[in-house]
């Protein structure tokens, strides 16, 4: 089991490049609703607590957030998916407009209910808010050979020749599939650029990705294993998807326990996490790591490097409420902060 402390400077010198790559994002889009509320009283209907609306605030979430985490990193972002002609859809739009991303990979599809995730978070105004219900509601599942699914492989196609990533978010509704991704390497041909992954039921389906970034539970579900407390049953499954999906890297992401980084012919690196181990909220941690990942590995930066940067943006993120994004400043000043702990 190795260990490296990977230089400063070097790590810096990543983020500082992230302003001048491109990276294409396929991804199920979809919509992060958080409805606000403080408790008023028990309803008289039923023993429910009645909440006093105060706010509701919509983001993207799903891919969307991977893309909205590449952006604040400085990266010029061009997303690919489909959408909702609704208003979960529109504030999506919306969101994307606000931060200059490019909007015209993205399909409105009438009919289509933009997936959106409603988190309802009650509490008193003297005290923190905390979720008590979240209600999904969920698009029907794209199928391949669709048109919309054909014009995601031409916008796709179209912006990974000048792109110096392709990101691939699949959540399991259609827009980012094993066989659209087939499609764009047809015919955009076998561009050596790096396409990570990050999929959530169906891992395995992809073949001779550059990297992939599952959780362990993700692991555990795609192998049929449990890992628990095992390490040497974490570094075999990393090894076998190593092999079974022919990827050059791989980093399993373990919540408070940090991660680790899978190479070919290398041994395990693991990762511990970096500050608190007290997380605040771990919604759409995954989207910041894939997405820091990536963008240094469009840098040209190696894995090892790249995953300590991941592991930095996910230990930002987890101390923020809600879908979060973290910035290019705060993740200099954490690896500065990350280096200052070294030489303690």
């Amino acid at each position: 089991m190795a260990k490296q402390n990977p230089d400063a400077a070097r790590l810096k010198s990543i983020v500082q490049s992230f302003p001048g790559v491109s990276i294409t994002v396929l991804a199920d889009l979809m919509a992060d609703e958080f409805v606000y509320g403080e408790i008023s009283r028990v309803s008289r209907e039923a023993p429910v607590l009645i909440l006093r609306h105060r706010e509701r605030t919509v983001l993207p979430g799903g891919g969307g957030n991977a893309v909205m985490n590449l952006a604040s990193l400085g990266v010029k972002v061009f997303p690919v998916g489909v959408v909702g002609n609704d208003d979960p859809g529109e504030l999506l739009m919306e969101c994307f407009r606000k931060e200059r991303i490019p909007t015209d990979g993205i399909t409105r599809l009438k009919g289509l209910i933009t997936t959106t995730k409603t988190r309802i978070l009650a509490g008193t105004s003297h005290s923190s808010r905390q979720q008590v219900v979240r209600v999904d509601r969920e698009a029907a599942v794209l199928s391949d050979g669709q048109p919309a699914t054909k014009q995601l492989v031409k916008a796709v196609s179209d912006q990974s020749a000048k792109a110096d990533a392709l990101l691939v978010s699949d959540y399991g509704y259609g827009a980012a599939t094993p066989a659209i991704l087939r499609a764009i390497r047809t015919k955009a041909g076998e561009a050596r650029k790096p396409i990570t992954l990050d999929s959530r039921y169906r891992m395995l389906e992809y073949a001779r990705v550059t990297a992939a970034t599952p959780n362990e539970p993700e692991v555990e579900e795609a192998l049929g294993i449990k890992i628990g407390v095992d390490n040497e049953r974490l570094f075999a499954a990393g090894k076998q998807l190593l092999q079974r999906m022919q990827l050059e890297s791989l980093v399993i992401t373990r919540g408070r326990d940090g991660m680790v980084a899978f190479e070919k012919n290398k041994e395990p690196l693991v990762i511990p996490i970096f500050g608190s181990d007290q997380v605040v909220d771990v919604t759409g941690a995954g989207d910041t790591v894939i997405a820091t990942f990536t963008a240094a590995l469009a840098t040209g930066a190696d894995t090892t490097s790249a995953a300590q940067l991941a592991n930095l943006a996910g230990g930002i993120v987890v101390m923020k409420r809600g879908t979060a994004t973290v910035s290019r400043r705060e993740l200099l000043a954490t690896v500065d902060k990350y280096a200052a702990a070294k030489k303690s």
